[in-house]
């Protein structure tokens, strides 16, 4: 980078770090710690719950994910519009009644605490390792810009993060997404701006999502039923929906951004608000991608856009056979851009027999590149079994940083770095929370000081800090980051989901039904994802119906016989 793209990026995330801890400053108690009061406006809400969804992460592996594989992946959002409409009408007026810090603590009231202790260490477990893939994320950027072992670019992320969300706690989170995501829309939309600018002058918008169309990327909507098919209308709506709801209504680094709401209102506003954003914009995001994909039908890309990877393929015995590999590439690309060319005179003419050959060549060149990069993977392979082989958190990162001009460079690198210490931050926040309010508070230390409180959440802050780190650094082969964390949420979300309906929904079913049912059904849906039956979106409904099921059949049986506290 620049120095000017240094200055930019410094300057941004002092100004971030400087703001929010002066923001949150005077914290006395666990209440100003975890919930800031409870005094936020919608408008912090709003922000708070997307910058906490949308981490490092989507800004880096979504636009990769659009020009690997097109705009399917925005289905994936289709049902949270309606999950904010139930969480606002049923959860959000019920953990306001009860004033609670963490969702979980609703479990005991209704069930037991063995109920509350398995969904606590259900939610501990999965946000505790997705945290520390969001924080290797942005990790990989400093790792490939300064060349630089990605351990210590983790390590400074995490220590970065740790320090504000110890000393602000949750002032600290929110007061900072708010202003951090203003940067991130605004760096967002120069970008979309800026590769539309670098297409070639007789290449507008229109042009662009034409050529992307017809090499297939501008698959938004797909209304089959196959259940392989990760991304549809159908795993979005049904599968996104019950993957949503649970995450919103039952994950506590959301339930930790609401309840932040100065009240019902506050929070159901700031829940709709982000219902009604959060589909468009990453619409826009994967959009980004397609435009990066026509940009480089003029313009050879890389044959593999990690280069540190391919910096180790030029330096070995292999390096002959790259460089033809490289050559053949290079052909190719050199005959697209001819197709490109004949299929917008095409268009422009309508001439629909000549666009539907062009569309078929175009075809067969992504189909050539695509076996090229096969070969290529497998050479990488033979100098390094370990080599990283899925480059699509690579893409955006690569054309930002060999295309984008001085200083725009170091604005959207601060983007992603905003992203990441949003996402981070209310996740570590929420991880000491529980084990806080729902471990040390209930079992270790019953009546303690608000002093002592205090102190336990900023050290429980500190140790989940460093954990995250830990898991940060072995993240780098879980393939494409944002399918990982995903799939990663399905495994529990649905299963904490079905305790949650029960509980606010059956009431005749008491807590030993329903941990009985959770357990049996977690085993579930870990063995059907091992074998691979379905898409990953389906074991979200699969987790929530098993558990509604098997709470009736053991209650049916007569397990809750003297144990409910209904």
């Amino acid at each position: 980078m620049s120095i000017y793209d240094w200055i930019v990026l410094v300057l941004t995330l002092l100004l971030i770090v400087s703001y929010g801890l002066y923001k949150s400053r005077g914290i006395q108690n666990m209440d100003g710690f975890f919930l800031g009061n409870r005094e936020m406006p919608w408008y912090t809400v709003c922000f708070s719950v997307m910058a906490t969804q949308a981490s490092a992460i989507t800004f880096l592996s979504a636009p990769g994910l659009a020009y690997s594989k097109g705009m399917s992946f925005v289905q994936f959002y289709f049902g949270l519009p309606l999950a904010m409409i139930v969480l606002s009408i049923t959860f959000v007026p019920i953990y306001h009644k009860l004033k609670v810090f963490t969702a979980y603590e609703f479990l005991e009231k209704r069930f037991d605490v063995k109920t509350r202790v398995l969904t606590a260490f259900l939610f501990l477990i999965q946000r505790g390792v997705s945290t520390g893939i969001t924080i290797f994320a942005p990790a990989v950027i400093l790792s490939t810009i300064l060349n630089l072992p990605v351990t210590l670019t983790t390590l400074f992320i995490g220590v970065l993060v740790i320090l504000y969300t110890v000393y602000g706690g949750t002032k600290a989170v929110s007061f900072t997404q708010l202003l951090q995501m203003a940067i991130i829309f605004g760096g967002m939309l120069i970008a979309g701006v800026m590769v539309i600018h670098l297409l070639p002058a007789d290449i507008g918008f229109k042009e662009a999502l034409h050529i992307a169309g017809k090499s297939g990327k501008a698959n938004a909507i797909d209304w089959s039923w196959d259940p392989d098919n990760q991304y549809t209308v159908w795993t979005g709506i049904i599968g996104g929906f019950f993957l949503q709801l649970s995450y919103f209504g039952t994950d506590q680094s959301q339930v930790g951004r609401y309840l932040t709401g100065s009240s019902v209102r506050e929070s159901r506003m700031g829940l709709l608000m982000n219902g009604l954003l959060k589909v468009p914009m990453q619409f826009a995001i994967l959009l980004i991608g397609v435009l990066v994909f026509a940009y480089y039908q003029y313009n050879t890309p890389p044959l593999f856009f990690n280069q540190q990877e391919v910096a180790k393929l030029e330096q070995s015995s292999y390096s002959e056979e790259y460089n033809k590999l490289k050559i053949q590439h290079e052909e190719i690309s050199g005959d697209k851009k001819v197709e490109v060319d004949n299929l917008i005179q095409a268009l422009r003419k309508d001439d629909q027999s000549l666009v539907e050959h062009t569309r078929g060549q175009l075809l067969l060149y992504n189909q050539k590149e695509a076996e090229l990069r096969e070969e290529l993977t497998t050479l990488m392979q033979k100098n390094d079994a370990q080599a990283e082989t899925n480059d699509t958190n690579y893409v955006f990162l690569s054309f930002v940083t060999n295309v984008f001009p001085k200083g725009l460079v170091g604005l959207l690198i601060a983007v992603v770095f905003l992203a990441s210490m949003g996402a981070t931050a209310s996740a570590i926040n929420s991880l000491a929370s529980t084990t806080t309010v729902d471990v040390y508070k209930r079992f270790v230390n019953k009546e303690g000081s608000e002093k002592q409180y205090l102190n336990a959440s900023r050290l429980f802050t500190l140790i989940w800090g460093v954990f995250t780190v830990l898991i940060a650094l072995y993240a780098g082969r879980l393939g494409n980051l944002l399918e990982a964390v995903n799939i990663l949420g399905s495994l529990f979300y649905g299963t904490i989901l079905g305790v949650f309906l029960v509980a606010f929904y059956v009431k005749k079913i008491g807590g030993r039904a329903v941990f009985y049912a959770a357990v049996l059904t977690e085993i579930f849906v870990i063995l059907i994802w091992r074998a691979d039956i379905v898409a990953f979106l389906w074991l979200n409904l699969i987790g929530c119906i098993g558990v509604l099921l098997f709470s009736f059949v053991f209650r049916a049986l007569g397990v809750d016989r003297k144990t409910s506290n209904q």
